[in-house]
């Protein structure tokens, strides 16, 4: 397998793993530029190193190719995608859709906001 090819997968199976860390209501879209290092080592039997095994869930000595079916299963069925800036966890804005004020807690994706931070 070709060095890049390990390095593009590798970097794609982190951010899978900061994005499971997310609550799933607070959860982006699986982003796109996962399908083309999964693609890559998509038919690789190759063993994957025990912390990619890990991140991805899957058990250890665990094949590229097994990794690769992890990452293409979240984007399958998904009808949208985030913007990268909304990655790993989405933007929310309490100005969307007539939720409320400045001094609403309401936001756009129905979740109460505790924080004055950007995201749900």
């Amino acid at each position: 397998m070709h060095p890049a090819a390990k390095i593009q997968f590798e970097h794609a199976v982190s951010e899978f793993s900061q994005w499971r860390a997310v609550p799933e209501e607070e959860r982006s879209p699986a982003p796109a530029w996962w399908w083309q290092p999964a693609f890559e080592v998509a038919a690789q039997q190759e063993e994957m190193p025990p912390l990619s095994c890990d991140r991805l869930e899957l058990p250890l000595a665990s094949t590229y190719a097994a990794g690769a079916a992890v990452l293409m299963a979240t984007l399958a069925d998904q009808t949208s995608l985030p913007w990268p800036d909304e990655f790993p966890r989405k933007i929310c804005s309490t100005w969307h859709g007539g939720l409320g004020g400045p001094s609403s807690n309401k936001t756009a994706c129905g979740l109460t906001r505790i924080s004055k931070e950007p995201y749900c």
